[in-house]
């Protein structure tokens, strides 16, 4: 018998990865309350690459420091809100940092999230804003 669920089964090395997994599951399960999270979605530009994976999707428009999740539904001033996921430990680079001040200049909220937690709440405080 499994002593985690197999979407937790990861390595130390990849905290960031289960701690937004668990916000995606959090968000699919919670959708019959909050609709809007189903506009809820990861943005793929980070991992490890060989160079020529990494060649084809720079050429697809991958972008470096681009946040991680995205939810696709307005509120208030808002045109969405974009999350950049860290661990509890993990520091924003430069170029993420660049980012999202870029995205909130264009009318988008933005946070940065240590862990599951924070995450969630973000998203909730978000959704609950008045339109």
């Amino acid at each position: 018998m499994r002593a985690l669920p197999l979407f937790l089964e990861v390595s130390v090395q990849h905290i960031e990865d289960t701690e937004q997994t668990l916000v995606i599951r959090w968000a699919e399960l919670q959708s019959c309350k909050y609709p809007d999270l189903e506009m809820l979605f990861h943005i793929p530009n980070g991992g490890k690459r060989n160079a020529r994976e990494a060649a084809r999707f720079k050429q697809m428009g991958v972008k470096a420091g681009v946040p991680d999740l995205f939810l696709a539904a307005p509120r208030g001033t808002f045109h969405g809100l974009f999350i950049e996921m860290k661990s509890p430990k993990g520091t924003v680079r430069e170029n993420q940092k660049k980012w999202l001040k870029k995205l909130a200049k264009q009318g988008y909220d933005t946070a940065v999230c240590h862990g599951f937690e924070e995450a969630r709440d973000k998203i909730i405080e978000y959704i609950l804003r008045e339109n």
